[in-house]
């Protein structure tokens, strides 16, 4: 996000919330304004941020490596606090002379104002309609608290604290995503299938794919359940997690967390589990090898597809080593799901790594993406599920 720092001596409140915008995981750029300089400095800023703080729209510098048009259009979110009454009414009346004005003029990104003045100025006639002027134009404003001013008067006028202005963005990202209200299940990682108490037989899936479509959901508003057989990852943020080992762990956990709006299949579960010796079983020279019985093990896939409480939108994987496309049609087919990924395995390629190549695959579509982080590809799928829940799409990443 962008946050633009007004003349006022409230602009003391920007650099907490700069650090705590940074605290939560968000990304912010920040303008600040001559009237800002009056009170805190663009090092100051630039130290709390992490980025440059932009001052000048002359700034030839500042206008090759980041100009005012890419300023305006590279964020989720332009927040001003404080918002003067000056460049409330610059806002109101189109007048754009310095950086901060320019950028608000040329953006297309939501913008969200947080007016701190002296009492007698918010509650002037002509501060009053700028601010309906701007309601009226769909920009968001944070009311100022009431209590006692710098100036020693008392009134509504104080900028709000920079928990209470950091909550007013959440609560902006939480309702302005494309998924927001949409829920999701997400399976990860592999199965480990016991032998005996001592030894299993998983796969190579290091669960990282599964992650980053958990994160890349999470991030455009779903509430995600993520399902997970055992990998070495930090857990994803913000979902709600349950840990799997086996196979028919996984479909009972799935069936118990079932109606959802989207479920996403990216756990590389195994076709066969294994009759459970109770006991560790031994080696011996009279025997060739351990004696293994193979069991079939639940098609989640499948059971999700064609369960009566059938998700809007159920996403499988197909993880091959040849015949890529058409093995992933016919798994679209026999699966009954929406859609496929479909990638190639072995020699290295894709379980654990951070890079792949995949095809999107429906009954009418087969788009082939290259190169993609795992993350990129969550991206991909959620920009997919958006476009077929008919919302419209996220841009770039929230704050």
């Amino acid at each position: 996000m962008i946050l633009i720092i007004s003349g006022g001596i409230a602009a003391y409140k920007s650099l907490e919330l700069i650090r705590l915008i940074k605290k939560s995981g968000g990304h912010v750029q920040c303008i600040l304004t001559k009237g800002g300089a009056q009170f805190i400095t663009p090092l100051s800023v630039s130290a709390l941020s992490g980025t440059k703080c932009y001052t000048d729209l002359w700034d030839l510098d500042d206008e090759n490596e980041m100009g005012h048009i890419q300023l305006s259009r590279g964020s989720d979110l332009i927040m001003v606090a404080p918002a003067s009454a000056d460049i409330i009414g610059k806002m109101a009346g189109g007048l754009c002379d310095d950086l901060a004005t320019t950028t608000l003029m040329a953006t297309n990104t939501p913008v969200m104002v947080a007016p701190a003045m002296n009492p007698y100025m918010f509650d002037n006639a002509a501060l009053q309609d700028n601010l309906q002027l701007l309601q009226q134009r769909n920009i968001h404003i944070v009311m100022p608290d009431n209590g006692e001013m710098a100036c020693g008067e008392t009134g509504q006028g104080r900028l709000p604290d920079a928990q209470s202005l950091l909550n007013q963005i959440e609560s902006f990202f939480s309702t302005n995503k494309p998924l927001h209200g949409k829920t999701a299940l997400i399976t990860s990682g592999p199965t480990f299938e016991p032998i005996d108490p001592v030894r299993f037989i998983g796969n190579r899936s290091s669960g990282k794919q599964g992650h980053a479509i958990a994160r890349a959901l999470t991030e455009a508003g779903a509430s995600v359940t993520y399902i997970t057989g055992p990998t070495s990852l930090p857990h994803p943020n913000h979902c709600t997690i349950i840990e799997v080992e086996t196979a028919h762990q996984m479909m009972d956990a799935v069936e118990s967390h079932l109606p959802v709006d989207i479920a996403v299949c990216a756990a590389a579960v195994a076709d066969y589990g294994v009759k459970t010796s109770p006991q560790k079983q031994k080696k011996s020279p009279n025997k060739n090898g351990l004696d293994i019985q193979f069991t079939p093990n639940p098609d989640i896939l499948k059971t999700i597809s064609n369960h009566k409480n059938r998700p809007s939108f159920v996403i499988g994987f197909a993880a091959e080593t040849e015949n890529l496309l058409s093995n992933a049609k016919n798994k679209l087919a026999s699966k009954q799901c929406d859609a496929i990924i479909a990638n190639l395995v072995g020699d290295d390629q894709v379980f654990g790594q951070d890079t792949t190549t995949v095809h999107w695959i429906t009954k009418s579509v087969n788009e082939e993406h290259t190169d993609l982080s795992k993350y990129d590809v969550g991206i991909m799928i959620a920009k997919k599920i958006t476009d077929h829940f008919k919302l419209p799409q996220q841009k770039g990443k929230a704050a």
